[in-house]
């Protein structure tokens, strides 16, 4: 699909979708539940909808309510001989689906597609058959077949390709006989882990933690209840992006006290001179006074496309933190960016883990490709929208995975 995006004002009022990370956690956990979980706010995304697929396979039983965002899902009881899986195109599906079907003694083959397919997976060839789980995978790559059960036992895991192995874990070894104790060396995006533990918590399972440490007492039941999920701040950062730009927008929806890691988009925000007035039920910003800036994504790298386009506009060098963390994404998030902001006119360095953004407040419409990933191909309607002349997006229809409605809304405003 090729997006056309004109230059001009967008103005008015943006309700965020649900959050595809929290959905993920809160739809597996109550799958894992005795009883019927109620789940509010469920949105349409493809990561989602591949994770309700998954779980109806596994046994867990799902009803739409009407809206169709209510879901009732009923735990399952035991899995199906010989399952097979697909998490779609979502990483954190994946991670999470492996780690808690290593719990249970049946067979079961886990797969994927698009990027998710070039995607290393060899942490669970190095740690689940610890676990006591038997593994196997194409050569550290999808697909993947475990059969378990998963024991418990204290263990030291690598933390540094993703956070999202370490979820899978906290989620699997509750259900485990034996308590475990996880110590995670050079942790990343701690912030999602705690998101996980404040989940999981929500659904009855305890976690001690304390600073990279994991106690897990075993032999837990998961408690099935009514979840409500909490809007995107992923999805947010664009927007919120688009009105420090200039355009004059509010954005509705946002839980102030959330654990998403996004939610540091406040402060990079702030790092370039934007002031925000929050409302009882919404967020403005304003970014008359931008100015370059320096922020760590290392722990929330999904921020770095909309930062790039507030990077572009603000005049000066700007440089931004966790650039390594960018390799294993829907694409190669940093040279995407460099390649597809070059076209329209960026100059953008990649030096090890730090990215600079030449920004001259500037940007010329050229014809730009999604590189297939979601986040990329929002960041570039933005950038759309304040340069001059015509922007031509390919492959515009990646937003799919996580904001199905993006464009919708694009056009709306």
């Amino acid at each position: 699909m090729k997006q056309v995006i004109r230059p001009g004002l967008i103005s008015g009022n943006i309700q965020i979708p649900a959050s595809k990370s929290d959905s993920q956690r809160a739809i597996l956990c109550a799958a894992l539940a005795n009883g019927t979980s109620r789940l509010t706010g469920i949105g349409k995304s493809d990561d989602e909808q591949a994770m309700l697929h998954a779980i109806e396979q596994m046994g867990a039983g799902i009803q739409s309510a009407n809206p169709s965002s209510v879901v009732s899902i009923t735990g399952i009881k035991k899995l199906p001989e010989n399952l097979q899986l697909s998490a779609g195109e979502s990483g954190l599906g994946l991670r999470l689906l492996t780690c808690v079907v290593s719990g249970f003694e049946q067979k079961t083959l886990l797969t994927g597609r698009g990027s998710l397919l070039s995607r290393p997976m060899r942490f669970f060839d190095e740690v689940l058959p610890q676990l006591g789980c038997s593994v196997s995978t194409n050569e550290g790559f999808l697909p993947i077949e475990v059969r378990g059960p998963l024991k418990g036992m204290n263990l030291e895991v690598d933390g540094s390709l993703s956070s999202q192995f370490i979820s899978g874990l906290l989620m699997a070894l509750p259900r485990s006989e034996e308590s475990s104790s996880l110590t995670v060396v050079d942790m990343k995006s701690g912030p999602y882990i705690q998101m996980t533990i404040s989940t999981l918590k929500q659904f009855g399972i305890v976690i001690e933690n304390e600073g990279n440490v994991f106690k897990i007492p075993g032999n837990q039941v998961f408690k099935a209840r009514d979840y409500s999920i909490e809007s995107d701040w992923s999805s947010a950062s664009y927007w919120l992006v688009a009105a420090a730009l200039g355009h004059p927008i509010s954005i509705s929806g946002l839980n102030m006290r959330s654990l998403q890691a996004d939610k540091a988009l406040l402060q990079a925000l702030m790092n370039a001179g934007c002031k925000m007035t929050f409302g009882e039920h919404e967020i403005r910003v304003d970014g008359s006074a931008l100015h370059s800036f320096e922020f760590d994504a290392t722990d929330c790298p999904d921020l770095f496309p909309a930062l790039v386009v507030l990077a572009a506009k603000c005049e000066g060098v700007s440089s931004l933190k966790g650039v390594r963390r960018l390799i294993h994404k829907e694409s190669n998030r940093g040279v995407a960016l460099q390649a597809e902001f070059g076209k329209m006119g960026v100059r953008i360095d990649l030096n090890d883990d730090i990215m600079k953004i030449y920004g001259t407040g500037k940007l010329h419409g050229a014809e730009v490709d999604s590189h297939h990933d979601h986040r990329i191909a929002m960041c570039l309607g933005i950038a759309g929208s304040i340069a001059l002349g015509e922007t031509i997006l390919t492959n515009a229809d990646s937003v799919s995975k996580s904001y199905p409605d993006f464009w919708d809304h694009f056009k709306l405003l």
